[in-house]
């Protein structure tokens, strides 16, 4: 069994990124802007915000955050995204996720210029990917497919099981794994409804978990060999902790690990490679590599 170290992979990728960046800086060229939205004051966003701004900062890209309170009015954040979206220094955008109740997400993101969406959640982006154009792909399936790559993981003609439809993870993990240019693999997509989702997964050559259920995924599920890939992180309880919770996947990673010949922990398998997606993201739009 050997561990997938997100962790390590996402500072290699980071220190490469910070290469690059120098020599375009030092040739006359300019640095990548990263800028981000935060609305209100959750716990998880704001630990989000602050790794992206730390992960811009490895990365040599300027970036800002700029912030309201959690009862801005829909039109003040759009107001704000137009601002953004016609900044000539501001390379890419994000609105961290999830929004108030009163704002319309969907509308927030239809507001934003597909050619600055580094999150890769406009429709336009979403369907090039669909047909396998270039594009911004968001960070959390495009982590998993560099980790894959990076591990030198066999994909071509494997079969694969994704556990989770979600618009963010699990649709578009899909698209990526059955195309020719990225997984080549054939692929099944299982849900909270899916009535032969363990034997699915007892047939798979790679498991991707994104159901968001702690633990889900257990011994009795997984075939010997198969590779692990666990996207899940739900807060669970824990008295042991300073923290009073300890972060846990959709696997039960002691139980599941010895029948792997790779697995993801969590935490530091998929969650460090998500922020350097976005750096990708954020260096391939500095550069106008899809969208001149």
């Amino acid at each position: 069994m050997q561990l997938i170290d997100g962790k390590a992979t996402a500072a290699a990728i980071k220190a490469e990124i910070a290469e690059e960046v120098k020599k375009i800086v030092e040739s006359g060229g300019k640095q990548p802007h990263l800028a981000a939205i935060l609305v209100g004051h959750d716990g998880g966003s704001e630990t989000y915000v602050k790794n992206k701004v730390l992960a811009c900062e490895a990365c040599g890209f300027k970036s800002t955050l700029i912030r309201f309170e959690a009862d801005v009015a829909e039109e003040a954040l759009l107001a704000q995204v137009r601002v953004l979206n016609n900044d000539p220094d501001v390379d890419g955008f994000i609105v961290q996720l999830p929004l108030p109740r009163h704002i319309d997400e969907q509308k927030v993101i239809m507001a934003i210029d597909y050619r600055k969406d580094v999150d890769g959640f406009h429709p336009v982006n979403v369907g090039r990917m669909a047909i396998g154009l270039p594009c911004f792909i968001s960070a959390t399936p495009l982590g998993i497919m560099t980790l894959l790559q990076r591990y030198n993981i066999a994909t071509s003609g494997k079969k694969c099981v994704i556990l989770g439809r979600s618009n963010i993870v699990g649709k578009p993990m899909a698209q990526l794994m059955m195309q020719k240019q990225w997984g080549d693999a054939t692929v099944t997509v299982c849900h909270s409804r899916s009535k032969t989702l363990k034997e699915e997964c007892l047939e798979a050559d790679i498991i991707i978990a994104a159901i968001g259920q702690p633990e889900f995924v257990r011994a009795d599920m997984v075939k010997e060999g198969a590779v692990v890939i666990d996207v899940g992180t739900t807060r669970v309880p824990d008295a042991s902790r300073k923290s009073g919770f300890r972060l846990t996947g959709d696997v039960k990673f002691d139980e599941v690990a010895p029948k792997c010949s790779f697995i993801s922990p969590v935490p530091g398998g998929v969650g460090p490679m998500t922020i350097c997606s976005l750096m990708k993201n954020t260096l391939a739009a500095g550069k106008k590599e899809y969208y001149k």
